[in-house]
């Protein structure tokens, strides 16, 4: 076996050492550039006296290019994570958190700070990057473990930046230009680390597998693998290597043209949308994270509507410290809870998006920061219990290695809305609303998702509970059946 062995089809004792060391640098990587204690007060920080811009300039006209931004380097940013073998790109989302912190830290213009979300914005796009290397560097064996370590670690350091944030203002009351350089000096260990990282050798679609690599890299022992995959790998093994020697030579070792990229894409997306229950849960996915996204990004800025005076001592570090909990609990929860999805999922979409609606009106009809802080934490909870479950929902009715492709259609298609609306509503182009009147725009934005939910909801619960009742009558013997239609 050659040395330097990376990827899946790696399972000596090299890779059995390196599936721990890669995974904690990347979680290091993980937790560093998510260490930002400056987010929890960016708005107080860039509308005080170090910068002095208004917050209408913030809402309206700096903001929204983050979400310009972010749509605009999504669809490039995952074929050119694949194309370059993620590494690349995962340096790249440190360097724009490190630049984009810089300029939030020096700069002094609206121009500057516009910058700065541009590279916020490259940085939201290419976390996309960690999440691909993480399946390409470990065994299938590791790759639940692997997703849990980072998943947990990125959370912990948000939590931990937002609690170091408020104990630093509260207890010390540290300035928040000092917040600011301590997030620029992670986010600058976080892009160190990311150099160490080992370069893979594959990817999904522009450098697969090939026959000579199979040859020399065998599939795990399936007394090492579960049952249900042992039997797949192999067999989807076994067909790429025989669809790799159907189309014959690609242009260098192991790489596909871009044309055929985009043909297994599209058959891809022809095969994964046409389940009725995955479409389903794929449309609330995306119109919730659209919503989701526009409440969290411009909360700050409610947040500083209620609390306009610079002396007043805010505590949005804990809230989002709590938020961060009350949603991992609340994913955590979910995962523990059995319900019949297929009947009373929709329903329960409706019912919770229903809630949140009515938590958004609270907010912004209240003039009380803590009633905001309060009905922040119930949103974020909510969102997050909801997303848990249409994520393993639109996992189970999906093909192995299609996840990558359905995730990044949905997340294309709720920036694409939440482009829309950042144009209609916020943007200094379009209404430039107040940030009153935002809030009550989403409420109703989430009534309507609400009252689509539960239409479809009442709709299926009321057609499998016809479809139950057939199929109870039909297994009865005749002369019953003629008795229960009596």
């Amino acid at each position: 076996m050659p040395s330097g062995c990376t990827g899946a089809g790696c399972w000596n004792g090299t890779e059995s050492k390196q599936w721990i060391s890669t995974p904690l640098l990347l979680c290091a990587i993980g937790f560093f550039s998510m260490m930002r204690p400056i987010d929890s007060f960016l708005v107080a920080y860039v509308t005080g006296p170090d910068k002095n811009f208004t917050v209408e300039q913030m809402m309206n006209e700096v903001l929204p290019v983050m979400t310009y931004t972010y749509l605009a380097v999504s669809v490039p940013v995952f074929l050119l994570t694949d194309y370059l073998k993620y590494k690349p790109v995962i340096v790249c989302h440190c360097v724009a958190s490190t630049i984009g912190m810089s300029l939030i830290t020096f700069g002094q213009h609206v121009l500057v700070m516009q910058l700065s979300v541009v590279c916020y914005g490259i940085m939201t796009a290419t976390v996309v990057a960690c999440f691909s290397y993480i399946y390409n560097v470990v065994s299938l064996e590791h790759y639940q473990k692997v997703t849990s370590y980072y998943q947990s670690v990125t959370l912990i350091g948000n939590t931990f930046a937002s609690i170091l944030a408020q104990v630093l203002v509260t207890v010390w009351s540290v300035s928040y230009f000092c917040l600011n350089i301590v997030s620029l000096v992670s986010v600058s260990v976080a892009l160190l680390f990311s150099i160490f990282l080992p370069m893979p050798k594959r990817s999904m679609f522009f450098h697969r597998i090939e026959k000579s690599e199979t040859i020399q890299n065998p599939p795990l022992p399936e007394a090492v693998r579960p049952v249900s995959e042992s039997t797949s790998s192999a067999n989807n093994l076994d067909e790429e290597v025989q669809k790799q020697d159907a189309d014959g030579p690609m242009k260098g070792k192991g790489h596909h043209s871009v044309k055929d990229v985009f043909v297994q894409l599209w058959s891809d997306f022809k095969a994964c949308y046409t389940s009725p229950q995955l479409l389903c849960w794929s449309i609330w996915w995306a119109l919730a994270t659209a919503g989701y996204h526009l409440i969290v990004y411009y909360m700050q800025v409610l947040w500083k509507h209620i609390e306009p005076f610079q002396n007043t001592r805010l505590y949005n570090g804990g809230a989002e410290a709590v938020s961060n909990i009350v949603g991992a609990s609340t994913a955590f929860v979910i995962g523990h809870v059995k319900v019949n999805w297929t009947t009373w999922g929709e329903l329960i979409l409706g019912i919770f998006s229903a809630v949140n609606s009515g938590i958004l009106y609270t907010m912004a009809l209240s003039n009380h920061i803590w009633v905001c802080y309060a009905g922040f934490v119930l949103f974020k909870g909510s969102y997050m219990l909801l997303n848990t479950v249409a994520m393993f929902q639109i996992a189970a009715n999906l093909e192995m290695g299609h996840h990558a492709l359905v995730l990044g259609i949905n997340s294309t298609v709720a920036l694409i809305l939440q482009t829309i609306l950042t144009i209609v509503v916020i943007d200094s182009r379009g209404l430039a609303l107040d940030i009153i009147t935002q809030v009550l725009i989403w409420g109703s934005y989430f009534a309507a998702i609400a009252g689509l939910f539960l239409i479809r909801g009442i709709y299926t619960l009321f057609t499998n509970r016809r479809a139950q009742t057939v199929n109870t009558n039909t297994s009865l013997p005749r002369n019953e059946r003629e008795i229960t239609a009596l």
